[in-house]
């Protein structure tokens, strides 16, 4: 059981200026998952995770954890951002910051690149691999210091199926390990292939949530039944 969740959001509200970008927000997420919110462009789903991970300033209501613990959370955004340092060193750093021993920290890097398929450009600069790659090296990097929550920004876009699957492996791997994925998708197979709950965004509000089984076989407003058939939803 996660001991940060349930993770509840009371009349959360998100403005830029004068134009409000989420909200009012009401969601409880539980300690099961994986998580996946869905919805169109611009509904605010990327504000959400950004709020969740304490790195959104809200204008009003309340995000109340369990149990709140900013270094058990872990981001990764849909355009990674690669250090200018080696793949290795890419993989280490949080480690270093962590304080753990030269020991705990190679075999842990060496773990990692083996299981992400990167060991042989361990020593390459981390800005010349390809896009899979610097998606896997940033989840690995997110994964290694073993994060109780980690939020995912629409890892796998413009990504190709190869990569994509990839990364589903490894995100299936670390849910089964226990931790907790809360993540933002435009792709619905990808949503039916890894969502126990789903949360349906549109124009910065929570328009449904529920099972993810259950919200696919039956959604309840017309705009998810839309949404679902590919339909523009304004």
């Amino acid at each position: 059981m996660n001991a940060l969740f349930p993770l509840e959001l009371r009349q959360v509200v998100v403005r830029r200026r004068t134009k409000r970008v989420i909200g009012p927000v009401d969601l409880i997420l539980n300690p099961q998952g994986p998580t996946i919110i869905i919805g169109p462009n611009g509904s605010g789903k990327t504000t959400l995770l950004r709020v969740m991970h304490g790195i959104e300033r809200i204008n009003a209501g309340q995000v109340i954890w369990a149990k709140d613990d900013p270094a058990k959370h872990a981001f990764v955004f849909q355009s990674p951002i690669m250090m200018r340092r080696s793949v290795a060193e890419n993989l280490a750093y949080p480690l270093r910051l962590a304080k753990l021993s030269a020991a705990a920290i190679n075999t842990d890097v060496d773990h990692w690149l083996s299981r992400i398929g990167l060991d042989a450009v361990r020593d390459n600069p981390a800005t010349r691999l390809s896009g899979g790659e610097r998606q896997k090296l940033a989840i690995a990097r997110a994964l290694v210091c073993k994060p109780e929550v980690l939020f995912l920004d629409e890892p796998c876009a413009n990504l190709d199926g190869y990569a994509t699957r990839d990364i589903e492996v490894l995100l299936q791997e670390a849910a089964a390990a226990g931790t907790r994925l809360v993540m933002a998708t435009h792709n619905m197979g990808q949503a039916r292939r890894l969502a126990q709950d789903l949360v349906f965004m549109l124009d910065g509000k929570v328009h449904e949530t529920g099972p993810a089984a259950q919200v696919f076989a039956a959604p309840q407003t017309d705009a998810l039944a839309a949404f679902l058939r590919g339909d523009i939803v304004p």
